[in-house]
């Protein structure tokens, strides 16, 4: 069964481009994104890894690390990444996992046998400090990842595990935010005394905190 939101995402220890790491400890009390492509030296790969490297400081900013991975030695990514400087203008900054035996995409779910039994598939997992599992996205091969995207799911669960609220469509940081559903309009009043706009009564609609 695919891993499902909520779950503690399971740990290993595998060979990356930084050494070897033990996802656990290597967490430690940061978010994580953890994301897999298909295979070393394909251009959608080499376009996605190179954006991750540049905006590497934007993730860094909110508390989560990068960490890729594919089922390619240890030796291909060293020399795919020297690729990926030279085209991207970034340098890679951050582990690349050496997953040869399939010990990460096995326990990620990472490899569809209907759409290829070898290689992982485009996933994303963004995993908070309390090493649970927060968000699953998965892409073909030919789609190229929205980083703004991943980053705009990343802002909207930190907010709202801080605040009471939830974040409608097309939100990203700073737009109005809606109340939580579970409070009611008593509670509501405490956390948000300047009041609200209330589209019905269960769609309240309320500045940013």
């Amino acid at each position: 069964m695919a891993l499902q939101l909520g779950e503690t995402a399971p740990n290993f220890t595998i060979e990356s481009t930084q050494g070897t790491v033990n996802f656990h400890q290597w967490l430690d009390d940061s978010w994580a994104v953890l994301f897999s492509h298909p295979a070393d030296f394909t251009p959608v790969c080499t376009t996605e890894l190179g954006a991750f490297a540049k905006r590497k400081l934007e993730f860094t900013q909110r508390g989560a690390k990068l960490v890729g991975v594919s089922v390619d030695p240890l030796s291909s990514h060293h020399d795919w990444a020297r690729d990926i400087e030279q085209t991207q203008g970034a340098a890679l900054n951050y582990p690349l996992l050496a997953d040869e035996d399939q010990v990460v995409a096995k326990l990620y779910g990472m490899i569809h046998p209907k759409a290829d039994p070898k290689l992982t598939v485009r996933t994303v997992f963004i995993i908070d400090s309390d090493k649970k599992i927060r968000l699953t996205l998965t892409y073909p091969p030919s789609t190229g990842r929205n980083v703004d995207e991943i980053l705009r799911v990343l802002d909207s669960l930190q907010l709202t595990d801080k605040h009471k609220v939830a974040t409608p469509v097309d939100w990203h940081n700073g737009d109005d935010v809606i109340i939580s559903p579970s409070l009611s309009n008593d509670d509501a009043k405490q956390h948000f005394p300047e009041g609200w706009n209330a589209k019905t009564p269960y769609l309240r609609v309320v500045r940013q905190p």
